[in-house]
């Protein structure tokens, strides 16, 4: 069997009906040019009717029909490796989905038909108990009796079995069942309880995937259920189809300490696997772990503490408070939360509390729901690791402190519940072998980090406007004044000593904004001058138009950021983010007049007008700060410890907002051509941002390739040494030195580099592969280092390979 390459670089490449196995193997010799190592692809299992994105699996045992199958996965990875890459795959243990024809969905399709008695009842996580022993389905447009009468359900058959329909649904009848003429009658005798979507707070007894109704958890703790769900995957692997896998959402599993051995000990030894495990502030990934690190949104945070400038952190409070928004972060947090459990989380709320009054039964319900909501929004990270099966029962010493900080924060800001929540610690850590007190534990754990999700980042991150370039997941939008290049050395550091292969990133198809929107948008806060003008002329545009200052000051951001927009891609953005935040409009319910004033608004001001013309004139003298910020944290990302991760299109300047909008078609036919124009020509620098950008990708990736040992396991991370704080980077092994500078505002309002900013390179004679400038080590001064870019990547010259 061959042996797969060590992972120096991937390129992530987003799968659907559209874009195939097939088009993607048609790529595969320009980004094998580009100097990646692998692709690394979005699940490649049957997903349901219509995926654009394939977290929505159906069908365990087969390769996605709409993709190619297997036979067309296989002549991917068979193109793969004739160019020398690898493929990832991107697997998906938490959840199957819950859509219509129900029948696609085999497994689940047989707990319809038999209910706890199926064969497969055991896959999926429901609360049989609360049912009554039946499964909650609430998917009707109105309750039962008036869908029956409005004649909207209807029996038919399937196969020759008899079934009933609704719309597309489709549900098969228990054996048995079918011998009354009376609908509802038939429907009550049912595995299954059909009722109105408004009620799913009564009905709903299985766990979801955060608030997403349509997709249903599945328990891979069972090792039959990981075996049956994880076959067909490890064949391919064991095949060398797939040399490697990206795990998604482990905190949603009961125990992804477990599954992660697991999975590690079913993989060929050293099999790459990484994690979409979101970490919060300093929190670091579980040392116990089996795997190579997380996907990457931990080393996006660190490397934008490292460019963004903390002199401008008054000026963005000022404005951001002059809005009339809530100044205070931690709050609007908190509110967030506590609006996500109380009315998106019913569900998991209440199977908490059933749980909780099944082991207490001696304390008030009302009580410990309360005490239970307290604790849901006090968790400040995605869970704790509980393991309620090990004997003994094990915590870290940060998980209990991270329980005990939950319930310090719980009995804070809720003192009356000071009993009732001293009697919920133990079953936190299943310090018993109570069943319910077990379950508590494991799903207290498992809806952490669905509050933590849709609390920060589905709400807040809509709600709070100061900086958006830092709304992202995993990163703190808090963070402006205690933002460092120390932030991204400590990062690097931690990550080479244990975790050298993880994976960086800057874009991904969750970011809710592409590198190079939050690289404008960090250009910009850079001047605060330019960012209080602006700040203003929205606001004055938005009292003119009858659009509150908060949203403005987000309008204002998003047009800048994203450049020259369609009217549709800012209305389906905007409309989203509205929603998203749960202020003055939703999903559900929503004011359909005030999302088209803002959208009115932005359309407008995009078009022409104040607003536009004060953006224009901003960027155009911002021009070089965005230069700046845009190739620094590129620059920093493909050469920082671990594994960079290119987002499909954003080797290049890639300008996308929010899911869809950052899944658009990507024109690789022309950005490739764009890579071989560069190839062939001396230009230096290249003629525009996006060429540039795009010279530094492939330059900092084929190096990689090249030079394993230099950014490998056993390589070294040393901080540059410099005299002055507009200048950050690092050397690698000693051998390669990236050097970028930081908050270019600042640097250019005091005249820009002076005699005194100086680095200091390890001895040796230093080329730098950007620009094919020459210069010896020792202390250089950045006007030197740094006159043809605002980045340097130095390679000891006689390491040039």
């Amino acid at each position: 069997m061959r042996t797969p390459p060590e992972p120096t670089g991937t390129y992530r490449l987003q799968l659907h009906a559209g874009f195939t196995f097939a088009d993607a193997a048609a790529l595969v010799p320009q980004l094998a040019d580009l100097g990646v190592s692998h692709l690394y692809l979005s699940p490649v299992l049957q997903a349901a009717p219509g995926s654009t994105h394939g977290y929505d699996v159906v069908d365990h045992t087969r390769i996605s029909v709409e993709l190619g199958g297997r036979e067309g996965l296989a002549a991917l990875a068979a193109t793969a490796h004739e160019h020398g890459l690898g493929i990832i795959a991107d697997l998906v243990p938490n959840h199957m989905a819950l859509v219509a024809p129900e029948h696609l969905n085999a497994p689940l399709w047989q707990v319809l038909a038999e209910g706890r008695d199926a064969p497969t009842a055991d896959w999926f996580d429901i609360d049989w108990k609360a049912g009554g022993g039946r499964l909650g389905l609430p998917v009707l447009g109105a309750p039962l009796p008036e869908i029956v009468a409005d004649g909207q359900i209807t029996r038919d058959t399937l196969d020759g079995a008899p079934v009933v329909r609704y719309g597309d649904h489709v549900y098969p009848l228990a054996l048995g069942s079918e011998d009354t003429e009376d609908l509802e009658e038939l429907l009550s005798r049912q595995h299954y309880r059909l009722a109105y979507w408004r009620e799913k707070e009564d009905w709903l007894n299985y766990r979801r995937f955060f608030e997403v109704d349509e997709l249903i958890a599945v328990r891979v703790e069972l090792p039959e259920v990981f075996d049956a769900t994880h076959r067909l995957l490890l064949e391919l692997h064991h095949d060398g189809v797939i040399d490697g896998f990206r795990i998604d959402h482990p905190d949603g599993l009961a125990d992804p300490t477990g599954y992660l051995s697991r999975l590690s000990a079913a993989c060929r030894p050293g099999t790459p696997v990484w994690v979409e495990k979101i970490l919060e502030g300093e929190e670091r990934l579980p040392e116990d772990w089996a795997c190579a690190g997380t996907t990457g949104y931990d080393a996006l945070r660190a490397i934008q503490a490292a460019l963004l400038d903390p002199a401008s952190a008054e000026t963005l409070d000022e404005t951001w408070a002059a809005t009339g928004a809530d100044p205070d972060y931690e709050r609007t947090v908190e509110t967030a939360k506590r609006h996500v459990v109380t009315v998106s989380l019913g569900p998991e709320v209440e199977r908490l509390t059933r749980r909780a009054r099944e082991a207490l039964p001696e304390h008030d319900p009302e009580q410990l729901r309360e005490a239970i909501v307290e604790l849901l929004v006090a968790g400040e990270v995605y869970r704790a690791y509980v393991r309620p099966h090990e004997e003994p029962v094990r915590l870290r010493a940060e998980d209990r402190a991270r329980i005990s900080e939950a319930f310090a924060v719980a009995k804070q800001a809720r003192a009356d519940l000071t009993v009732a929540l001293q009697a919920l610690r133990p079953l936190t850590v299943a310090a018993d072998d109570d069943a319910a007190a077990t379950d508590f534990a494991v799903r207290l754990q498992q809806t952490w980090g669905p509050v933590m999700a849709k609390g920060i980042e589905d709400t807040t991150f809509y709600r709070w406007h100061r900086l958006v370039a830092l709304n992202e997941v995993g990163s703190d939008a808090g963070l402006v004044a205690g933002s460092s290049p120390d932030v991204m050395h400590d990062w690097a550091a931690h990550a080479q000593t244990r975790w050298p292969r993880t994976m960086t990133t800057l874009s991904t198809h969750d970011t809710k904004r592409s590198e190079d929107v939050r690289a404008r948008v960090l250009a910009i806060a850079g001047d605060p001058e330019r960012w209080r003008q602006l700040s203003q002329v929205a606001a004055e545009q938005a009292d003119a138009a009858g659009v509150d200052r908060p949203t403005a000051h987000l309008v204002w951001q998003t047009l800048a950021g994203v450049g020259e927009v369609s009217d549709e891609r800012l209305t389906d953005y905007l409309t989203k983010a509205l929603r998203e935040g749960k202020q003055r409009t939703a999903w559900v319910d929503g004011d359909p007049d005030y999302e088209a004033r803002v959208v009115a608004f932005a359309t407008a001001a995009s078009a022409g007008g104040p607003l536009r013309h004060a953006l224009d004139e901003a960027l155009a003298v911002l021009d070089e700060d965005v230069r700046a910020v845009t190739l620094a944290a590129k620059l920093l990302q493909l050469t920082i410890v671990g594994v960079p991760d290119t987002y499909q299109g954003c080797a290049g300047v890639d300008l996308s907002l929010v899911d869809p909008d950052n899944r658009r078609p990507v024109d690789f036919a022309g950005r490739f051509a764009d890579l071989d124009a560069l190839d062939a020509s001396e230009e230096h620098p290249p003629a525009s941002l996006h060429l540039e950008k795009l010279h530094l990708s492939a330059t900092a990736l084929r190096l990689r390739r090249e030079m394993p040992e230099v950014f490998g396991e056993s390589a070294g991370y040393a901080p540059l040494t410099a005299s002055t704080e507009h200048v950050t980077g690092f050397v690698r092994s000693g051998r390669v030195a990236t050097v970028v500078t930081r908050a270019p505002g600042r640097l250019r309002r005091s005249g820009g580099w002076g005699a005194d900013d100086t680095i200091t390179l390890p001895p040796g004679r230093w080329r730098d592969v950007l620009s094919a400038q020459v210069h010896e080590g020792g202390e250089r001064a950045c006007c030197e280092v740094l006159a043809e870019a605002p980045v340097a990547l130095l390679v000891r010259e006689e390491e040039t390979r």
